[in-house]
């Protein structure tokens, strides 16, 4: 399967037959979305603008946006509920978080998700082969609570998301606040803007960090 950064938090999942799901699609935060971009499904983990452009994206797909679980050729989704913010929604409101089952691996997209890394929302994660988790704070998670994530999820691959950058007009930590709570040779700063895994690459038992590339608009 591969795995595309469209940049803030919002990917394309690509299963080994063509199956794709669009996480989190957005607008107006200093940069734009890809032109053209189609899938067969759309993840929506919640209702911000930054997370909910989900009508731009075409081939009609399926708009995913609350809890359960949904079947795809050769995916599996499931939503799990979750929080916002550090105080049950009363501050940002809920949150959905997304499990893809596809060629074997177990993918989980954390949305803008803020609360407390409790004992019973780690019984729904797990297990997790690759993470896509929020590490910018301010709206969701700060880094040292990622790590947090990290550390109890153990997965083989870690990639952050919803992180300050260059162009990105929201207020947010720089992806470094994270990346620099690992040690050197549990980073990896990548060139590219698509990665590609399968059930067999992943048989290291450390975690890897890896902050991919954003795909620019041609």
């Amino acid at each position: 399967m591969k795995i595309q950064y469209l940049g803030h938090s919002c990917f394309r999942l690509i299963e080994s037959t063509g199956t794709t799901i669009i996480t989190d699609p957005y607008k107006e935060i200093g940069y734009e979305l890809p032109k053209g971009l189609k899938a067969d499904a759309v993840t929506v983990s919640h209702g911000h603008f930054d997370h909910n452009n989900a009508g731009i994206i075409g081939g009609h797909p399926r708009i995913i946006d609350k809890e359960g679980f949904y079947q795809l050729p050769g995916v599996g989704i499931t939503g799990i509920k979750s929080y916002h913010d550090d105080c049950g929604g009363a501050l940002r409101g809920e949150n959905i978080i997304y499990k893809f089952g596809m060629d074997g691996l177990e993918i989980c997209h954390l949305g803008d998700l803020g609360e407390e890394c409790s004992s019973e929302l780690l019984e729904m994660i797990l297990p997790v082969n690759i993470l896509l988790i929020p590490v910018g704070g301010t709206y969701t998670i700060d880094a040292e609570r990622a790590k947090e994530y990290v550390d109890r999820i153990m997965p083989e691959i870690v990639i952050p998301m919803h992180y300050k950058t260059r162009s990105l007009t929201l207020d947010l930590d720089k992806a470094d606040v994270f990346l620099n709570l690992f040690d050197d040779e549990e980073t990896e700063i990548s060139q590219k803007n698509t990665l590609e895994f399968s059930r067999d690459d992943l048989t290291e038992e450390k975690t890897k960090i890896i902050l991919m590339e954003r795909m620019k608009i041609k």
